[in-house]
C-alpha cells in the first residue's frame, strides 16, 4: 500500500466512523447540548464540512465549482467556526446539513484518488485564510484525519447522551449467576 492509498483509506475510514455515529442520532436530537457539553450534532457536522472543504479540497485543488454551488459554505463558516454552537440552534436543516457533509466527504476521497505521491511534497494551494497546520498536501490530508477522528470522539459523547453508547458491533457475553 503506498501512502496515497493509506490517506484514501484512512480518511474513508474516518468519514464512515462519523456518518455511523450521526445516523445514530435522531435528526429531532441534533441540536440538543447536555451539561458538561457546549456543542451538539448540529454544530459538529457543520464545522466538519468546512473542515473537510479547506484541508482535503481547497488546500489540495483550489476551490471547487460544484461544491460552492451545491453547499453553502458562506453561511456555514458564519455559523461553525467562530461562533458559539448555541448561535446555530435552529439556522440549519439537518437532513441538508449530513447530505452537504456527505457530498464533500465524496468529493475529498476522490481527490486523494487522483493524487499521485508526488503531489504530497507540494506546498498548499493558496487561500485567504493560511492552513494554520499544513504546508504540504501530506500535512494538510494528514491532518484532516485526525481532526475528523477528533471530533468524532465529541460525536461519540453528544451520542451516548442522547441515545446511549454506540454500538459497534461487541457482543457481551451475560454474566453468569
Amino acid at each position: 500500500m503506498n501512502t496515497i492509498e493509506m490517506l484514501r483509506d484512512q480518511t474513508a475510514s474516518a468519514y464512515a466512523w462519523t456518518n455511523r455515529l450521526l445516523e445514530a442520532i435522531p435528526f429531532e436530537h441534533w441540536e440538543t447540548m447536555h451539561e458538561n457539553t457546549d456543542t451538539h450534532a448540529t454544530w459538529q457536522v457543520g464545522h466538519l464540512v468546512l473542515s473537510h472543504y479547506f484541508h482535503s479540497i481547497m488546500c489540495i485543488n483550489g476551490h471547487s465549482q460544484s461544491i460552492l454551488q451545491a453547499v453553502p459554505l458562506q453561511k456555514h463558516n458564519e455559523l461553525f467556526v467562530n461562533t458559539s454552537p448555541k448561535e446555530s440552534v435552529g439556522k440549519t436543516n439537518p437532513e441538508k446539513l449530513l447530505k452537504d457533509l456527505k457530498l464533500v466527504q465524496a468529493h475529498s476521497v476522490d481527490i486523494i484518488k487522483r493524487m499521485n505521491v508526488e503531489d504530497l511534497s507540494k506546498p498548499l494551494e493558496p487561500t485567504e485564510t493560511p492552513n494554520p497546520v499544513a504546508k504540504t498536501k501530506y500535512e494538510a490530508l494528514d491532518w484532516n484525519i485526525k481532526h475528523t477522528m477528533w471530533h468524532c470522539g465529541q460525536l461519540g459523547i453528544i451520542k451516548r447522551q442522547i441515545n446511549g453508547r454506540h454500538d459497534f458491533g461487541l457482543k457481551r457475553k451475560a454474566k453468569a449467576m
